[in-house]
């Protein structure tokens, strides 16, 4: 069962109207287009793993857990602080977390489902008790600014919580990860890695973040609609038996045709993209936070969750609150 939830982002916010002095924009095109008004971008100074330490500290504070009782961290990321070790480690240090296992999953703006996954197995299995997963990004560092088409998109975030025994009337219900490799160019970061090595990624601006719209705007509709339709099939539920849907927040069109696959009418669709655009892994947590915060979220409500990204990536679970 979910434990404690937190949430953290930079201290800069960017809108609309500031893009428009960057790039050859405008708020009604971005508005129109995606439904982002803002979004928080991280100063220099930032880094993936101070956001996760912030967001892990207030989800276990949230739990009210000490952080030595943490047996893993899993954090979903694929901006995190250096290629290796794992950003996890770094954010195990901050936290003090000295007994957990820490380590990053890649599955880009799917990441938090493929963690929430796991840990969920785990403390099934026995094997963990308490596991703090963590979504985080700064996406705006593998963004460029020059390309209009993406760089209005993204935004930087960390979303957490901590995972632990369920009493059987709570918990996570079930869950549903894919993917398909075969579309890997559509959403990508070409260079940076051994295929593509660092110096030749800079010389050829390969080290930013790379997508082909229209196609992941098709994929990324069927894959949402599948998989969360697959979950509630598989459950014997339906629209009617889930009170929330937390959507990823890639953009508005996304989320509405997600709505209209399983017939879920938009007041029961929690919706903050206008506030954080697209923040990857980030943006389930981080909702899911802001959801418990608001009243939203209640006990024993059933929230159904699910997410897209690069890879393909997609997933989706169930969870009793």
């Amino acid at each position: 069962m979910i434990l404690g939830t937190g949430r953290a982002v930079p201290k800069r916010v960017l809108t609309n109207a500031d893009l428009e002095k960057m790039v050859e924009t405008t708020d009604q095109w971005i508005r129109e287009r995606t439904g982002i008004e803002r979004r928080f971008i991280a100063d220099d100074k930032d880094t993936t793993s101070a956001l996760c330490a912030e967001a892990g500290r207030v989800a276990l504070q949230a739990a009210q857990l000490p952080a030595e009782k943490l047996d893993a961290i899993i954090l979903a990321t694929v901006t995190g602080d250096v290629t290796f070790p794992s950003t996890a480690c770094y954010v195990q240090e901050m936290l003090g977390a000295t007994n957990a296992a820490a380590f990053d999953i890649s599955a880009a703006c799917t990441g938090f489902i493929y963690g929430l996954s796991l840990a969920d197995s785990l403390i099934a299995s026995g094997k963990a008790q308490h596991v703090l997963v963590i979504g985080g990004e700064i996406l705006t560092r593998i963004t460029d600014w020059t390309d209009r088409a993406t760089c209005v998109l993204f935004g930087d975030a960390a979303g957490a919580i901590v995972l632990g025994p369920g009493d059987g009337q709570r918990g996570v219900i079930d869950t549903f990860i894919k993917s398909d490799g075969r579309l890997t160019p559509l959403l990508c970061m070409p260079g940076g890695g051994t295929k593509v090595p660092y110096d030749v990624a800079v010389a050829e601006r390969l080290m930013f973040l790379k997508m082909e719209g229209r196609e992941v705007f098709k994929h990324a509709v069927t894959a949402m609609g599948d998989a969360a339709e697959h979950i509630l099939t598989k459950n014997n539920l339906t629209a009617a038996d889930i009170n929330l849907l937390i959507p990823h927040q890639a953009n508005m069109r996304i989320i509405n045709a997600t709505a209209k696959r399983v017939s879920m009418p938009l007041e029961k669709v929690y919706v903050n993209v206008q506030n954080y655009g697209n923040t990857s892994a980030a943006s389930i947590p981080l909702a899911m936070d802001e959801a418990l915060e608001n009243g939203r979220l209640q006990p024993g409500d059933r929230c159904l969750i699910v997410a897209f990204g690069g890879g393909f990536t997609w997933g989706s679970a169930i969870i009793q609150f």
